[in-house]
């Protein structure tokens, strides 16, 4: 007879309320962008998918702004295998898939949102590449859903989560650092004109994952 055998990995969470969670981060392992000395993370996908949906009825039908977003963690995955460690890890951990995200809804709310339509996907993804690269160079990309007074009101969150003090996800690395991913990040984007064009083309499309 044959033995089956799962491992279940089970992760600490404190609710805040309205599916809001405090979440321990492993003692090892990519943290992303936290500090080194974090114990627990902000879980808010709630609240991603309520933007995600607001978004969705006020953007144009065929919007590319996840296909932005997928793109663009293609190219870092890309360039993480031509770079070396340690800067290969630091690589990883400034961009992070939440910091992409941020940088992503950052931007779109600074609108409009018709230049989102499909149409206009490499002037968008360069938009994004340039915003991400010039917070980069600031040192200072903060956190959307804390102390964000610019967020929809559709999104409904937590009076609490609003007057939150604003927390800045790139304080956790030093300005060289920064500003070798900063740089790293723009070439990658001078060398990949043939991969925008390969993920821009429907034959090659696949459907965009939720961020």
């Amino acid at each position: 007879c044959c033995h089956i055998s799962m491992a279940v990995r089970l992760i600490p969470a404190i609710p805040l309320g309205d599916a809001l969670y405090l979440t321990a981060l492993p003692p090892e392992g990519p943290r992303g962008s936290l500090a080194p000395e974090a114990l627990w993370g902000l879980n808010a996908s709630r609240q991603e998918q309520r933007l995600l949906g607001w978004l969705k009825e006020q953007a144009p039908a065929a919007s590319c702004h996840l296909k932005c977003l997928q793109i663009l963690k293609g190219l870092r995955d890309l360039r993480r295998h031509g770079l070396e460690e340690p800067f290969c890890s630091q690589w990883g951990r400034v961009l992070s898939s939440y910091v992409l995200k941020t940088a992503l809804f950052s931007l779109l709310l600074q609108g409009p949102l018709e230049a989102w339509d499909e149409q206009f996907l490499v002037e968008r993804l360069e938009d994004l590449v340039l915003y991400l690269r010039d917070c980069l160079r600031k040192q200072v990309l903060m956190d959307f859903f804390l102390g964000n007074s610019s967020i929809p009101e559709a999104v409904a969150l937590p009076r609490f989560l609003k007057e939150a003090a604003p927390v800045n996800l790139l304080s956790a690395f030093d300005g060289p650092t920064l500003d070798l991913v900063a740089f790293q990040l723009i070439s990658t984007w001078i060398q990949a004109p043939h991969i925008i064009r390969m993920y821009s083309s429907p034959r090659y499309w696949r459907p965009a994952p939720a961020p």
